[in-house]
């Protein structure tokens, strides 16, 4: 039958088989560089739960369909129509080679066997009732070739209840009204499996205009659909692990702002006093995690007159982290208001953490300043000392003995009594302010030696604010693994 596809125009010329060859030698590059890829995202094992995982290697397991789909066109290029030994020889007939190109049987070896099998051709004749279909649909429709091709009638008895009568509109367009067939329908098998199959078609008009038979192309293409389909639900898993990680994050944000003081500048506690602290503090990022961390300050005018200052981190990031700071951060200022001491506080903290239902530990430091007698007591839990500076030089405070919040049940923390003096400056961080070396963890004391090395600065500061600014063009953009708080104490007479 004369081909409608390229009736009026000029034969195409076949290409240049080295042109093809170097495309088929690409095509196999890439195959081979992406089953790499493929192999290294597949390393978790079977299911990995990591949804960027899935999202990975069903985005490489698409590319793969593509890739081996293209390698097949190629092969088909490059051997060209296949030969019809019984067509004859008629010069009428000879336009019958213009047909769409139907692979042929491919051995049982063949490394594109299973890929050409996925293709498959048909033709309904409407003048002769004639069918028919390539080896390659047979396989597509699990219909075995002596049972003969099914008629355009016959064709829904396979197909999905659901696409039925997708599949009847379409038929009736091409037939009737003479439009192109491009869409998908399922199909189900002898065996009860579900295949979707992709059909491009068109119909064979004959001078009169009406038809004469319709031609099909059908594709496999339920293991393409299924790529597709994995990429898109990991795709929106990722999505909503985004939108979840986002969410949570703006949430730990809005909790700490409203638990940690709103500082603009200098604090003085107390008010109207004879001697008194300049305040100061600030609360530095990570900067290698958008997550908050259970980091906290905090200066509180206690109702006797003195002042508490505490700085502590909690473990975890995130609103967990968060909301725990919040709860340890209200019990620690409650208990200092009814007045405990520094040492049994620590204790009251600690049992709170190791009861909690959602046990977490913890490292603080708390310091009670009394401005009449300038006596600074203070107590530790894990954390490092406050750092005390004094006529240009500086020293870490000896620390009394104290385990981690929520390390141990009944654990008991011990106290100590410093003397300051007026222009001491007091100056509390934890840990996350000093970053770790990328060989190894920055040891303590190596952290407080850069700290202690700022103490010239410190001197030439006119207030608790510009030691502040010392400390944050110090550390403020150094890559930290961890968030930090610094909290600065200058004894003013």
């Amino acid at each position: 039958m004369p081909s409608h596809l390229f009736a009026d125009r000029p034969a195409a010329q076949p290409p240049e088989r080295d042109v093809v060859e170097a495309l088929i030698t690409q095509a196999r590059r890439l195959r081979g560089g992406l089953d790499a890829v493929r192999r290294e995202t597949s390393a978790a094992g079977d299911e990995p739960d990591d949804p960027r995982l899935r999202w990975q290697r069903a985005l490489c397991d698409l590319a793969v369909h593509h890739l081996d789909d293209l390698g097949g066109h190629l092969d088909q290029l490059r051997e060209g129509l296949p030969a019809d030994p019984e067509a004859a020889p008629d010069t009428a007939d000879a336009a019958d080679d213009d047909r769409l190109p139907v692979a042929p049987p491919e051995p049982a070896g063949h490394p594109r066997g299973s890929l050409l099998s996925r293709v498959g051709s048909a033709e309904w004749n409407l003048l002769t009732d004639e069918v028919s279909w390539s080896e390659e649909l047979f396989g597509i429709f699990g219909r075995d070739p002596a049972e003969g091709p099914l008629t355009l009638d016959e064709l829904p008895s396979l197909v999905f209840c659901e696409d039925q009568q997708l599949l009847t509109t379409m038929v009736t367009d091409c037939l009737v009204d003479g439009r192109p067939i491009d869409d998908e329908f399922r199909i189900v098998r002898s065996d009860q499996s579900v295949r979707t199959v992709h059909m491009v078609g068109e119909p064979v008009l004959e001078a009169d205009g009406s038809t004469a038979c319709m031609w099909a192309v059908l594709r496999d293409v339920s293991e393409l659909r299924r790529s597709q389909r994995a990429v898109r639900e990991t795709r929106d898993s990722l999505q909503r692990q985004r939108h979840m990680a986002q969410t949570e994050h703006r949430l730990a944000v809005e909790l700490q702002e409203a638990v940690l003081p709103p500082w603009r500048g200098s604090l003085r506690f107390p008010q109207g006093g004879p001697v008194a602290l300049d305040l100061a503090a600030r609360y530095l990022p990570s900067g290698t995690s958008a997550l908050i961390g259970g980091d906290w300050y905090d200066a509180l005018q206690l109702p006797d007159g003195r002042t508490l200052l505490s700085v502590g981190d909690l473990t975890g990031h995130g609103a967990s982290a968060t909301s725990g700071m919040a709860m340890v951060l209200g019990a620690l200022r409650g208990m200092a208001v009814s007045g405990q001491e520094p040492g049994p506080l620590m204790g009251y903290l600690n049992q709170l953490l190791d009861t909690s239902a959602q046990p977490a530990l913890g490292s603080a430091v708390c310091c009670r300043f009394d401005p009449v007698s300038r006596q600074l007591v203070w107590s530790q839990a894990g954390h490092p000392a406050p750092l005390l500076f004094r006529d240009g030089t500086g020293s870490p405070l000896s620390p009394p003995e104290g385990v981690l919040l929520g390390a141990t049940t009944g654990a008991a923390y011990t106290q100590r009594c410093e003397q300051l003096e007026p222009g001491d400056l007091l100056v509390l961080h934890t840990d996350g302010l000093v970053p770790r070396r990328a060989h190894g963890a920055l040891a303590p004391h190596e952290g407080a030696a850069r700290l202690l090395s700022l103490a010239p600065r410190f001197a030439a500061a006119r207030n608790a604010q510009d030691c502040v600014r010392v400390i944050a063009e110090e550390f403020g953009s150094a890559e930290r693994e961890d968030d930090a708080c610094v909290l600065i104490a200058r004894v003013s007479g």
